[in-house]
């Protein structure tokens, strides 16, 4: 499983956005795109779901139970 910073930086990449861009894109601050990519752990998660949402994805709480079950099947 990629760790959220790797999941956005290459994302961003692949879609040929500087952070800039990115940040304006996702209607977000450049300083929480930066704090993504830098794998910063003190993170508004509001903020995060807006940049994952440019990606079609979400930020949820999963249970470790399913997600061991995930991992191992």
């Amino acid at each position: 499983m990629k760790k959220l910073s790797e999941f956005v930086k290459e994302r961003r990449k692949e879609v040929n956005l500087t952070q800039e861009e990115f940040a304006e894109r996702a209607g977000v601050a450049l300083t929480v795109v930066r704090k993504i990519e830098q794998g910063k752990t003190n993170l508004n998660l509001e903020k995060v779901n807006h940049v994952l949402e440019m990606f079609g994805h979400k930020l949820i709480p999963v249970s470790l139970k399913d997600l061991e079950r995930d991992e191992t099947s």
